[in-house]
């Protein structure tokens, strides 16, 4: 592996320091997942209809640019680590990936699955390549950059492109005058300036910058502005969460304390569900409520009832026409178009089965959980703020999807805190 600094102190090449290869592959792959090739999309109804798969699989330009990063990354990985980068992919992942190309033997629709997963392979791979090649901290320096770079264009864009704000004629009526800067969604810009905002504030805590401080001010406003629930709610327990991580993983005694606070927390909020499980059941039951979730995620249990070991097949849940899983379950028309299942947890059990979510949680959950439980205080600057946004992902796909969305910012960015982690020197 690349030789690493510290954490946040790691500056980017300037000056006799140049850019490497590996530097050029991963500046490109941030920049096709962060920006994309179509920013400020219109959101007329034909985009609606047919441009909503936030995969992009169909669009050939993404495909050949996707690939044209990875060639590039996987040059670099190789010139730098040999074929020692065989390893860099953690064996549950790849074991995921497996079984995601394997659905598509019993998936009603087989091209598209294999397309998928042969693009979710590409992502995965050059995610952990990058960090393997770059070193965590240099990585999250570029990523910072791109981030820092977002959010400027993101403010930028309200005043100037009229698309960057959601327009008069959607069809959801509530999305009406929310921010979305350069994503086709409020959600999508949520997520992405909520993550923002966990980096800038760490980043601050460390280097005690005055912009770094102005950054994470600006992407906590962005957040608020595009009125993403989820994300609004979750950014401030997922910095309680890092900052709990930081103070407590310096010593035994405040760790033990850590964990016990933690588990009867979560016996709190198993106590609590139970005891109104009735209040819970009433809002489920009604279709409006959850901005239509309850009817979508109704659909999505039928569905899993019936396919509860294979699933419908990796990559279709959406955009996949009359081949949709969830054609036979539902009991509205608008749910025939919709892009994702809001949740990702629930998706994941519709498309890949049993066996795929266990294989899941043990890659996604439980391999990074353990890592971050190892009992030391080792590079707490740098864990601190992947456990924040560690938090963030688990919990914000309780209502939203970003498990294995392809190139999805959250999902990505979520590899990254995986591979940072795989790559700090004792965290193993």
């Amino acid at each position: 592996m690349a030789s690493d600094g510290s954490a946040f102190g790691a500056s980017l090449p300037a000056g006799r320091v140049r850019v490497s290869l590996g530097d050029f592959g991963f500046l490109a792959f941030l920049l096709l997942v962060f920006v994309g090739v179509a920013p400020f999309a219109v959101r007329d109804a034909d985009a609606l209809l047919h441009g909503a798969d936030e995969a992009g699989i169909g669009n050939l330009a993404r495909q050949l640019s996707y690939l044209a990063a990875f060639a590039v990354i996987g040059f670099a990985a190789v010139r730098t680590n040999g074929w020692r980068i065989v390893s860099a992919v953690p064996v549950l992942m790849l074991l995921l990936l497996a079984w995601c190309l394997a659905s598509a033997a019993w998936t009603a629709e087989p091209y598209i699955t294999l397309r998928r997963a042969g693009l979710e392979c590409v992502v995965v791979a050059a995610a952990f390549l990058s960090v393997e090649t770059l070193g965590p901290s240099r990585s999250l320096e570029w990523l910072r950059w791109v981030l820092a770079g977002v959010l400027i264009v993101n403010w930028l864009s309200i005043p100037l492109v009229p698309q960057a704000v959601h327009l008069a004629g959607e069809a959801d009526p509530g999305l009406v005058g929310n921010w979305r800067g350069l994503y086709f969604h409020k959600n999508i810009a949520g997520a992405v300036s909520a993550i923002s905002a966990l980096v800038f504030f760490f980043s601050f805590l460390d280097r005690r910058r005055w912009w770094d401080a102005a950054l994470f001010a600006g992407a906590a406003v962005f957040t608020l502005m595009t009125h993403s629930k989820t994300s609004t709610i979750l950014l401030p327990l997922a910095l309680a969460a890092g900052l709990a991580y930081r103070l407590a993983w310096r010593r035994a005694l405040d760790r033990q304390i850590a964990l016990v606070a933690f588990a009867l927390g979560a016996f709190v909020v198993a106590v609590t569900m139970i005891s109104e499980w009735n209040a819970i059941a009433n809002l489920l039951a009604e279709p409006g409520e959850l901005t239509g979730r309850a009817e979508i995620w109704r659909a999505e249990l039928a569905y899993i009832e019936d396919h509860l070991l294979l699933g419908s097949g990796f990559g279709s849940f959406a955009a996949t026409g009359a081949g949709s899983p969830l054609r036979h379950y539902i009991a509205s028309a608008w749910i025939a178009n919709i892009s994702h299942g809001h949740s990702g947890y629930l998706q994941l059990l519709v498309t890949i089965g049993g066996i795929g979510f266990v294989l899941a949680m043990a890659a996604l959950i439980v391999w990074p959980a353990l890592r971050f439980l190892k009992a030391d205080g080792d590079r707490l600057e740098i864990k601190s703020l992947l456990f924040a946004i560690f938090v963030f992902v688990v919990f914000h796909n309780v209502l939203e999807s970003d498990w294995m969305e392809s190139d999805g910012a959250a999902w990505v960015s979520f590899l990254l805190v995986l591979a940072m982690l795989k790559n700090i020197r004792g965290a193993a």
